[in-house]
């Protein structure tokens, strides 16, 4: 059994070349995005493995075919991005990483916010200017606040936890409602219920497709004042530029975003050196109450070593027994 995995990053290195020699399996490791062109370099190889947050191209899967390669398997939880329709035409399965941390997303919720409520961007800031003032930089205790969370999923019930543990009453809200949340009596009749009664709202729902977001003018207008709104999820859950103009005028306290609608292509990339034309989201990282971070929350040395190792176990599972838990269906 020979595979190939592309969109290697330096930090998943070690943990494919562990489990190559582990399971005395070949892995050929690229650093190179998965496209038409790099593609060809998987001839030969039983299956492919790839992370990236760009589309995958439709000819990917046609070359894929060709070489006689009928399984991808994603290293990330998303699939937005693949083109169902060219893989069904193709005969390729597909398998994901549907959990490799759900605690590491729902403590970096938590991180975000108590960050937010200390002030420490902005006293950072003044301390970097030798200003060591506390005014008017009093913060808030998350004790004293109802926090809503929006999905009650891995991440959603890892967060509730956590919230729980700091004393914040939490209300909750999903389509599907969990046995053990359901015991605690914490879901809301719906999602417009749980932005009108929380201090703070917390996103760990997938999606809702172009065009249709949770946070935008509208909603905003039926939240609380100086309510808060936290991200980790997906960016185009949020209408940012309505999100931003709500903090600037006072209507929300402020928000905390690991996602951004427009991060393709920005995020994880090193822009220091170059004219940044994105003027939205300069006003975002300018502003004292929007504490924004490039798509990290999931980072830890577990959610890594897990994204790199479950990929390529579904890939053998595709192999050897036509199957996997981890695969896609594709008709949904």
């Amino acid at each position: 059994m020979k595979l190939i995995d592309f969109g290697v990053r330096e930090d998943e290195k070690k943990y494919i070349q562990e489990w190559s020699k582990t399971n005395d399996i070949e892995v050929k490791i690229v650093t190179d995005l998965l496209t038409p062109e790099t593609v060809k370099m998987a001839q030969g190889y039983d299956g492919i493995v790839a992370y990236q947050q760009l589309p995958y191209d439709e000819k990917i899967f046609d070359t894929m075919n060709e070489f006689g390669i009928h399984i991808l398997s994603l290293r990330n939880v998303g699939v937005d991005n693949v083109p169902f329709e060219a893989l069904k035409r193709n005969k390729i399965r597909l398998t994901n990483v549907p959990s490799y941390s759900p605690e590491a997303i729902a403590e970096y919720s938590v991180a975000g916010l108590m960050a937010l409520l200390r002030n420490f961007k902005h006293m950072i800031r003044k301390v970097d200017q030798h200003d060591f003032r506390w005014a008017p930089d009093i913060g808030r205790e998350l004790n004293q606040l109802t926090v809503g969370v929006a999905g009650t999923g891995r991440i959603g019930r890892a967060a509730i936890k956590i919230y729980q543990g700091f004393g914040a009453k939490v209300i909750a809200y999903d389509k599907f409602h969990n046995p053990e949340i359901e015991k605690q009596g914490l879901y809301v009749d719906d999602l417009d219920t749980l932005l009108k009664e929380s201090d703070v709202v917390t996103l760990h729902i997938p999606s809702l497709g172009k065009g249709h977001t949770v946070i935008n003018k509208d909603t905003i207008a039926e939240m609380k004042d100086n309510a808060i709104v936290v991200n980790s999820a997906r960016g185009d859950l949020i209408n940012t530029e309505e999100l931003y103009d709500a903090v600037a005028n006072g209507k929300l306290y402020g928000a905390v975003l690991d996602v951004y609608e427009n991060e393709v292509g920005v995020f994880n990339t090193d822009l220091s050196d170059q004219e940044f034309s994105d003027k939205l989201l300069e006003r975002v990282i300018k502003s004292n109450r929007i504490i924004l971070t490039p798509h990290i929350a999931f980072y830890t040395t577990k959610a890594v070593k897990n994204m790199a190792t479950v990929s390529l176990n579904s890939m053998v599972s595709e192999l050897e027994n036509g199957s996997s838990e981890n695969e896609i269906n594709l008709d949904k």
